[in-house]
């Protein structure tokens, strides 16, 4: 796999909505959304309906990953985990916490929605806990036991 398309230093966590360039964190994603001149796709929120009038399905057509998009893809084994978490349940135990995520379901532009709540602790202390459940970091310098 490529490094960071900003810094080539890192593993790249994040993709760009717009161009799709891979980067390692939120320090790269800045300087790149600088340069960048592709915008994001816009948001399509028409569900597909089936030839018989049913909705196939309540989700947006961009929220379904491509073939491109396999790296990024959770395994369910550990989406399981986030359900098991006791600090996850904690913090979605706060009512604030869980209008913010409302919201964003809710917004017909996700990815603005998504940036305004990552100026809210309290969102950011969810996505930081849900993160460290499905890519829990690897101690530097651990010697193999």
């Amino acid at each position: 796999m490529q490094g960071c398309c900003v810094c080539s230093e890192e593993a790249p966590k994040y993709r760009c909505p717009g161009c799709r360039s891979r980067y390692c964190s939120v320090s790269c994603c800045k300087k790149h959304k600088e340069e960048c001149v592709q915008k994001p796709a816009p948001h399509v929120t028409d569900a597909a309906v089936s030839p018989a009038g049913r909705r196939e399905t309540p989700f947006p057509k961009r929220d379904f990953l491509d073939e491109d998009d396999a790296t990024d893809r959770v395994p369910e084994q550990k989406l399981k985990l986030l359900g098991e978490s006791e600090e996850l349940k904690n913090l979605l135990l706060n009512p604030h916490l869980r209008q913010l995520l409302t919201n964003i379901d809710q917004a017909e532009g996700r990815e603005a929605a998504m940036k305004k709540c990552m100026q809210e602790p309290l969102f950011v202390e969810f996505a930081d806990q849900c993160l460290s459940i499905v890519e829990p970091e690897e101690k530097e310098n651990a010697f193999p036991e």
